[in-house]
């Protein structure tokens, strides 16, 4: 197009941005900004939402935010995109900063905002901003279409209130698959696997739902929450063969995750053996986490070669040598522990810090392993010294 002298225009830019989005061009994408601002066209608010997109997809947040800052015209569609775009990159404080000037800006939130919002409360399980973001759906009664219903379910659901995620459901006039799914993982993740395994067979009755990859990823997380050894085998060859569902990575492992529980460790060595594709890190993970667990006949020797398969996989994360490490010296192989640890601190390899975070009457706090600066901690400390007491004096009783 160029070549020919064909002159390009605020419709053409857009699809070129997004092709440099879909494969993270970045240095063409700076290009393609360039001849933007050269054209005169960086005032255009289609052309810089798809700017802030592209940034975004590569992982410049800075560069997003200050195409977004230096906007001349926004529309309630450039504010999801730059929304978006912090939540993608895990700036959850900037999304939720972002969110307020939306609405200090005189722009109404509509559906998509609140499903951007809701979805990332749920990665976070920030349930009192879920709760908020809900009153403001209520407030400006918005249709709880699939989308938006689908994201609270979901939402109270990764929060912990399944309950009321449940209610969420009930209400809900029309549901998809997605819908179904969310929920049926919801019951799964907390423990509710006979709700979860009775509500997918309600599922089944709908002519018009069919199952997809999520909902089998809970109903064999149900499967291995109360041990279904045989049901997880089933429903595993039944969304294959029965809904042409071909299983990916984390359906293997949710059945490795199924015969670990259950204390299967040789099974599970031959399950991972067999698979059709190659299995990474994560599955190999979830065995050595049972065979430490389960101290059954042959679990050393399944443990010894998933500790070798692992560390020849990743040989230098430091998790997984700590994870060798514990086991060695919890089955009394000082020496090998010694080793590994040795092996740790010559590779200047550390272990990572444990980290939490949690929102509590709508502030976050983060807790790092190690890191004794909080001003609060003068009170924790006492209160956990109280917790473990009473927890000794509960199992003596």
């Amino acid at each position: 197009m160029r070549k020919r002298g064909l002159k390009r225009n605020k419709l053409t830019y857009p699809f070129v941005l997004k092709a440099c989005s879909e494969a993270e061009a970045l240095e063409e994408g700076r290009q393609v900004h360039g001849e933007i601002v050269k054209h005169g066209l960086d005032d255009d608010v289609y052309v810089d939402n798809n700017l802030v997109h592209f940034y975004g997809c590569c992982k410049k947040i800075m560069d997003a935010k200050k195409v977004f800052d230096e906007m001349c015209e926004r529309t309630v569609v450039s504010w999801n995109v730059v929304i978006t775009t912090c939540v993608e990159n895990f700036c959850i404080e900037d999304a939720l900063g972002y969110f307020v000037k939306m609405r200090d800006c005189g722009f109404d939130t509509d559906e998509t905002t609140m499903v951007i919002m809701l979805s990332t409360c749920a990665e976070l399980g920030f349930l009192s901003f879920g709760r908020l973001f809900h009153m403001q759906v209520i407030q400006r009664g918005l249709v709880l279409n699939f989308q938006l219903g689908t994201a609270l379910v979901d939402m109270y659901a990764k929060s912990g209130d399944v309950l009321y995620a449940s209610r969420v459901f009930e209400r809900m006039k029309e549901k998809n698959v997605w819908t179904w799914s969310a929920m049926i993982l919801g019951f799964a993740q907390h423990g509710y696997a006979k709700e979860a395994l009775q509500l997918f067979k309600e599922m089944k009755k709908s002519s018009c739902i069919r199952p997809n990859y999520v909902t089998f990823l809970g109903v064999l997380c149900a499967c291995s929450h109360v041990g279904l050894v045989d049901d997880g085998f089933r429903y595993f060859h039944e969304m294959e063969y029965v809904h042409g569902i071909k299983p990916v990575m984390v359906h293997y492992g949710a059945m490795v995750d199924i015969l670990g529980r259950a204390g299967h460790l040789k099974d599970a060595y031959t399950f991972i053996n067999n698979m059709p594709i190659e299995p990474d890190p994560v599955l190999w993970r979830t065995l050595l986490s049972a065979c430490s667990v389960h101290n059954v006949n042959g679990s050393d020797e399944v443990g010894d070669e998933v500790r070798k398969r692992l560390l020849e996989l990743e040989p230098r994360r430091s998790g997984n040598l700590v994870m060798v490490a514990n086991m060695y010296a919890e089955s009394g192989m000082w020496d090998r522990a010694a080793n590994v640890r040795r092996f740790m601190r010559d590779g200047g390899l550390k272990k990572m810090a444990g980290e939490s975070c949690f929102e509590f009457n709508g502030l976050i706090y983060r807790f790092f392993s190690g890191y004794d600066s909080q001003f609060h901690c003068n009170d924790i400390y006492p209160l956990l010294h109280t917790l473990i007491l009473h927890m000794k004096m509960i199992s003596l009783s």
